[in-house]
């Protein structure tokens, strides 16, 4: 499945607390089972992984549980120290040692039903080094989000818990419209589970 498209190298962001799902941090909610039977993250990376030929994952030195995971099915996996500093260091720690990557497509390790074909989608959108292609879904955005490699400074340069949010901002938008509801469900309570959560 791996085209010309897919030159880009996938990024899983999954160091989270995750405290809105369980506040004690007793349960890892990235290696809950959904009704696929696949973990949370394990899900996730499986849909990079089949269109991605590289996918990095991101991980917190203590979830070794989880990092075996996704090393078991294919990710490259690294550990953040400074993931408590926001989802900007993770992404930035990523992208570091990712640096030579000709674009990358950044995702969610709590966002396990994005479609393999909007990943694809995303994917072959970048076509030159100053492309951002982001999925829309009735109107709204959502996750994953692809960047050419000339943005590499500006993510670099992100800091706290905003992700890339502020690069969206200030930079021309490819927008791939999908049917994908995927694109806006993320994991945050146990519920979630089975139903999916339209992100807000």
């Amino acid at each position: 499945m791996h085209s010309a498209g897919t030159r880009l190298t996938g990024i899983l962001l999954a160091a989270g607390r995750g405290t809105r799902f369980d506040p004690t941090g007793e349960q890892n909610k990235l290696l809950q089972v959904l009704p696929s039977g696949q973990g949370v993250a394990e899900a996730a990376a499986r849909n990079l992984l089949t269109v991605l030929p590289t996918v990095l994952a991101v991980v917190r030195p203590e979830h070794t549980a989880l990092a075996t995971q996704l090393r078991t099915i294919g990710c490259h996996v690294s550990l953040c120290t400074h993931a408590d500093e926001g989802m900007a260091a993770s992404l930035v720690h990523a992208l570091a040692q990712t640096s030579d990557a000709h674009g990358w497509l950044i995702a969610l390790a709590d966002m396990p039903n994005v479609q393999t074909v909007t990943i694809e989608a995303l994917s072959k959108a970048i076509r030159h080094d100053t492309d951002i292609a982001v999925p829309m879904y009735r109107g709204q955005r959502g996750n994953p989000v692809a960047f050419g490699r000339a943005h590499l400074p500006d993510l670099l340069a992100l800091r706290g818990d905003q992700g890339a949010r502020q690069v969206l901002k200030t930079r021309p938008l490819i927008e791939v419209v999908t049917d994908d509801a995927g694109i806006m469900q993320d994991i945050d309570t146990i519920a979630d589970l089975v139903g999916g959560n339209e992100r807000r």
